[in-house]
């Protein structure tokens, strides 16, 4: 597969690079970032974490923003950050908005005509791009961990839920839990996935848990000023559906944090540090 190198910049001992490939999932060119660690200079493999976006963003703003490669690289991870949704197809209605469409792909697999066929973004997420990152990178493919903001909190939880056999570890800062449930997801999940509900049932991380096989810690953080936390975040109903399963789950809510990367800055290390430890 071809991957082209955009950027690369030395960064706390260990190389951040942006790279492009054409995707077969999206039928696009995607750009993804890289951050290697110091330790990857050392020969053998790591293990990566990946960090989905939320509505708006692309790789760029956790690569730059939430300083996570200092915590990369005090634990030896390797971090990745995809784009969130495929970009330079102009479908019809796909720019009108920010909570669809471009930058906002929500992390399914599209079944509603214009966006089945490149709206593929939750197995772009979970086969194509780390098998290119394996094949690209030192990983170590036994050991992989998801996370992600929001919409990518979302994303993170549904990669995780689905595969608990991929994922080792899995955390989430302010993400929508229950998409089925809030304006945000509704939005999405009825335009890729159509008005069958049962459908969005897959993309939905308070309905995973009532199946899910995963039992290992999961981590959240939320903010109790977050604009966002009443009508389209609830982590409540995750946080009692995962109580009726038996998931092992933390969310912690901290006072006066609102839905930033102010706020994802403040915690990232905790959050590194959660999935250092289940990936060892």
């Amino acid at each position: 597969m071809s991957l082209e190198i955009l950027k690369k910049h030395a960064c706390f001992g260990g190389v951040q690079g942006v790279y492009r490939h054409p995707s077969a999932e999206t039928g696009t060119a995607m750009d993804f970032a890289v951050y290697l660690p110091p330790q990857a200079e050392a020969g053998g493999t790591l293990p990566v974490l990946y960090f989905l976006s939320g509505l708006t963003c692309n790789w760029e703003n956790v690569t730059v923003k939430a300083g996570a490669q200092r915590y990369a690289a005090e634990h030896g991870l390797i971090l990745v950050a995809p784009d969130t949704s495929p970009r330079g197809l102009d479908l019809p209605g796909e720019h009108d908005s920010y909570d669809f469409g471009s930058g906002a792909g929500f992390y399914v697999d599209a079944t509603q005509e214009p966006w089945s066929r490149h709206y593929r973004m939750y197995s772009y997420v979970t086969q194509e791009l780390p098998g290119l990152v394996a094949a690209e990178f030192p990983v170590d493919t036994a050991r992989q961990g998801i996370t992600g903001h929001s919409m990518g909190g979302h994303g993170a939880l549904v990669c995780a839920l689905r595969n608990p056999g991929k994922y080792r570890s899995v955390s989430a800062f302010s993400p929508i839990v229950a998409p089925s449930q809030v304006p945000w997801g509704q939005k999405a999940l009825g335009q890729y996935l159509g008005p069958d509900r049962q459908a969005w049932r897959a993309y939905d991380a308070t309905c995973l848990v009532e199946t899910t096989a995963w039992d290992r810690p999961i981590l959240i953080d939320q903010g109790t000023a977050d604009e966002f936390l009443a009508e389209q975040l609830r982590p409540e109903l995750l946080v009692g559906a995962a109580a009726a399963a038996g998931i092992p789950l933390n969310v912690r809510h901290q006072p006066g944090y609102d839905h930033s990367y102010y706020f994802i800055a403040s915690f990232i290390g905790d959050h590194i540090r959660h999935h250092a430890e289940q990936l060892r």
